[in-house]
């Protein structure tokens, strides 16, 4: 099995170490009453900002690994994620994953491919 990284962790396990590099992004979160008036100014109103996501992605992975990150996440709609924070030391938040995705390479090897998702706080 590949090694683990403790930078980021899911409910205090170590994620597998990723393939390709984890991107992080940041967004703001607008009321749902924000937007454009008819003149095409924008009015904001933020309720939350710089609300933060991770992309993680594996090329291959073998039905042991697989079954080992899958094991992080459970059957819980949230977690808590442990990753580096913008001032680069460790910080927890509450998150969930979405687009999660996997291919199945080869059934008589157990091996998997394109397996990614992103974590987002809540």
């Amino acid at each position: 099995m590949r090694s683990t990284t403790e930078l980021f962790q899911i409910n205090g396990r170590p994620v597998l170490a990723p393939d390709e590099e984890v991107e992080v992004s940041y967004e703001d979160i607008d009321a749902a009453d924000a937007g454009r008036d008819q003149a095409g100014f924008m009015h904001r109103i933020p309720v939350r900002t710089k609300v933060a996501s991770w992309s993680f992605v594996y090329d291959t992975l073998t039905d042991e690994e697989k079954n080992y990150m899958e094991s992080l996440f459970g059957d819980s709609a949230t977690f808590q994620f442990t990753h580096p924070g913008r001032d680069g030391t460790a910080e927890q938040s509450l998150c969930y994953r979405s687009k999660y995705a996997l291919s199945w390479k080869n059934a008589r090897l157990g091996l998997w491919r394109n397996y990614s998702f992103t974590v987002i706080q809540c």
